[in-house]
C-alpha cells in the first residue's frame, strides 16, 4: 500500500505492508521536496518521478492519497490539487487503483479521532508501526498514516462496493420483471 500526502513544496510518500488484520509494518518512507518556484510543470514533474520510483521499488497494490479539502489559502489547495492528479495519473498509468482518504477519516482511523492534531498522528503512526524515531516531517507521518488507514478500511470499502453492485443488480432485475408483469396486464 503506498500512501500519499500530495504536494507541491512537500509531498509524502508511505510505503506499508499489512496482512489484512491490525498487524503493518513500514517498507519505506521518504519526503519529496521541490523547490517552490514560478515553474510549476517542473515541480510536479518531481513528485511524479518520486511517486514512479516508488511504484517500480515496491510494486504496491493500490496508492491511497489524501483528498484535497477547502483551505483558505487557494494557492496552496491549488498546488496540492495538482499533485494529488499527477501522482493519481501516475498510478493509473502503472495499472493501480487509486482510492482518495479524507484527512479527519485518516485521523480517526489512526488515532480514533477525527479532530486530532498532526502531533497525535505522528505519534500513533510511530506506535502502530513499532518504528524507533517519529517520521519526519509531518508529511512523511501523514503518508504512512494514509497507507494504514487503507490497509485497514479498504476490504470494508471493497465488500461495501461489492454489496452496492449486487444490490443494484438485483434492483435492475426485480423492476424489469416488474415491468414484464405490468405489460402482461390489462
Amino acid at each position: 500500500m503506498l500512501g500519499v500526502d500530495p504536494g507541491l513544496t512537500w509531498c509524502g510518500l508511505g510505503v506499508v505492508d499489512g496482512d489484512g488484520g491490525r498487524q503493518v509494518r513500514c517498507v519505506a518512507v521518504e519526503v519529496v521536496r521541490s523547490p517552490p518556484g514560478p515553474e510549476v510543470a517542473r515541480r510536479l514533474l518531481v513528485v511524479a518521478d518520486a511517486v514512479e520510483r516508488m511504484i517500480a521499488t515496491h510494486r504496491p497494490d493500490v496508492v491511497a492519497v489524501e483528498r484535497v479539502f477547502s483551505q483558505l489559502n487557494v494557492s496552496t489547495v491549488m498546488g496540492t490539487a495538482q499533485a494529488s492528479g499527477v501522482v493519481a495519473l501516475v498510478a493509473a498509468r502503472a495499472g493501480l487503483r487509486v482510492v482518495f482518504h479524507t484527512p479527519s477519516e485518516v485521523k480517526a482511523a489512526v488515532t480514533g479521532s477525527g479532530r486530532a492534531d498532526k502531533e497525535q498522528v505522528t505519534a500513533m503512526v510511530t506506535r502502530l508501526l513499532g518504528l524507533v524515531e517519529k517520521p519526519r516531517p509531518a508529511d512523511a507521518a501523514d503518508a504512512l498514516a494514509l497507507a494504514i488507514c487503507h490497509c485497514w478500511r479498504g476490504p470494508m470499502i471493497d465488500r461495501m462496493a461489492e454489496a452496492k453492485a449486487t444490490s443494484d443488480r438485483l434492483a435492475k432485475a426485480h423492476r424489469a420483471r416488474l415491468a414484464a408483469a405490468a405489460k402482461g396486464c390489462p
